[in-house]
This record gives C-alpha cells, structure tokens and sequence, in this order.
C-alpha cells in the first residue's frame, strides 16, 4: 500500500502546454465615430458665421448699444421690472400655496372654488386680465363695506383707487398663482403619504405636520417648477407696456420711437433679461442644491468647485511638467 501525502507534486513541463492568450496580443483601436464629428464641424461653422456676423455687421450698431445699456433710463427700468417680479411672485406664491392647501381639502367647497380659480385665471391670458384690473373704475365705480345683500355702511370710488402700477401688480400676482398652486400642490403630493401617517401616531399637530415634514419634503419637487415660473414673470412682465408702466421693454421702445435705433435697442433689451434670467438661474441653482441635502448624499459641483478644479488640474499639470523637465 503507498501512502500519499497532501502536497502535490509539480507536473513537468510538456511541449504540450497552453498557448498563450491570443487577445493580450490585440491592438485596442476606439471607435472612430465620423458622423459626431461631422456634426460637429457643422455646428461650429454655422456658429462662427453668426459671430461673424455679430460683429462685422453694421446694422446691430453696437455703439449705440453701449451707449444705451448702462443709462440711467434703461438701468432705471430694469430695477422696476424687478420690483414687479418680486412683489407679484411673492404675492402669487402666497396665494397659491392657500389655493393648493384649499384644493387639498376634504371640502368640497374649498375644493371646488380652488379648482374653479385656477380654471379661470389660467384660461384668461395675462394681458387680459391686465387690461380689466387697468379699468376697475368703470367695472365698479363705488366699493363698500356692510352686511352681505344688505346696507352698506362705508363707500368709497374707485376711480382713484387702483394706478398702473396697481393694476400691474393684482394682474401679476393673481394669474401667477393659478400657476404657484398647482405647483405647491404637485409638490406636496408628491410627498410619501406615510409620513403623515407617522407623524399623526406621534400626535405632531396637523400645522406642524405641513410646516416641519411636509413642506421641507415638498420642495425639492416645487423649485424646479418655481424657478422656471420665476423666469416667465420676469419676462412677463414686458405685457405691462400695454399700461405706459416705465419697465424695460416700454423705455426700449420709447428710446427707439425717439431715436429710431430698433435693432441695438432690441439688443439691450436682450443683453439685460439674459444678465437678469442667468443670475436667477445661478439662484435657483445653489436653493436646489441646499434643500437636496437630505437626499443626494453627493451632490454635482458647482459651477465655482468645477472652474477651481479645473485651475487646480491645470496647475497640477504644469508642476508635473516642470518637474519632468
């Protein structure tokens, strides 16, 4: 009998062995895509060609651009459209998160006036609705206080009451918030329904509920939505001409009526809404960025962290080249 132990001998090598593997050898060639560059190419053409024309063509007229840009006119009107854009989104979010909570409720009553409010104000367009709130005078002529279908007791005329700006300002903020409702109301739906339902078996008030679960949940969904609504009032704003409010469109067109300039006037108009649509833009951005917190551990750099990224690989990349040097 042979007694075997558990080390295994090493076999001899045979001319018989493995040969070896034949994908080490290959050459690894990328693909070659022709037709993305190709499109590429096209692109940039036609992208050069319209710099070109930018700037080679006389009609833009970009002297008279640079005189009126930074006037005191224009800047004048630009700080008015945004006074405009704050008060009426302010005022449009307030009321359309009651008209979101109103169309939320087990009333039906409430339900049914939310629901019949937004159908309306987002059925009538903007500049509509500016024009009747403009002639409230001749709609009512006298407003009071009193009993309902009874005696009034205090009167006054509104012929004086509602101005231009006024007038701007209740037409802005109502129709926006036909649209803030659905938006608040989109984003408190799309909280999970059983954190509710958690905080109700903790005995946390209802109000509470909304203030410190619901709401913070809510707005990762909402501002999306929000922000984009924010821009279209800033560029809405330019209906209010209909109503000689002094806001940036309506000085652009009382600079070129005078001066007869259509085209670099046009063009300030366009260079300030881009400056002031990209700067909220960038705000929008970074309030995203804080409420997703709790939700995206790892958020996408900001535009800051990626131009200091991109200066520290540039510079990384020039101490490694006067190292090898």
């Amino acid at each position: 009998m042979e007694l075997t132990t558990g080390t295994a001998t090493p076999r001899p090598a045979t001319a018989h062995a493995d040969p070896p593997d034949a994908s080490a050898t290959l050459k690894v060639v990328p693909a070659r895509h022709h037709a993305r560059w190709i499109a590429a190419l096209a692109v940039l053409v036609v992208v050069a060609q319209f710099a070109h024309g930018l700037v080679t063509n006389p009609v833009w007229e970009w002297n008279v651009f640079s005189q009126y840009v930074l006037s005191q006119t224009i800047v004048h009107a630009v700080g008015v459209t945004l006074e405009l854009t704050v008060c009426a989104q302010v005022a449009g979010f307030l009321l359309g998160t009651v008209l979101a909570f109103m169309r939320l409720s087990r009333s039906p009553v409430l339900r049914t006036v939310a629901w019949t409010y937004v159908w309306v104000f987002r059925s009538i367009p903007m500049i509509v609705q500016l024009v009747f709130w403009f002639n409230l005078g001749a709609l009512y002529r006298q407003l009071g206080l009193g009993i309902p279908f009874g005696p009034v007791f205090w009167s006054f005329a509104t012929n004086g009451l509602v101005g231009s700006i006024g007038a701007a300002l209740i037409g802005l903020s109502l129709h926006q918030a036909a649209y803030a409702a659905e938006v608040v109301r989109s984003g408190v739906l799309a909280v999970d329904h059983g954190q509710l339902e958690a905080a109700a078996a903790l005995g946390i008030p209802r109000a509470r509920q909304i203030r410190r679960i619901v709401l913070p949940q809510a707005m990762r969904a909402i501002l999306p939505t929000a922000g984009n609504e924010i821009i279209g009032l800033l560029k809405g704003t330019s209906v209010v001409y209909v109503m000689a409010i002094g806001e940036l469109f309506y000085q652009v067109q009382v600079v070129y009526g005078r001066t007869g300039q259509v085209i670099p006037l046009l063009m300030v108009a366009t260079a300030w809404y881009v400056l002031l649509t990209s700067a909220l833009s960038i705000v929008q951005h970074y309030v995203e960025r804080r409420f997703a917190r709790g939700a995206d551990r790892t958020p996408p750099p900001t535009p800051a962290q990626r131009v200091r990224r991109l200066v520290r690989d540039v510079r990384q990349t020039a101490l490694t080249t006067g190292d090898g040097r």
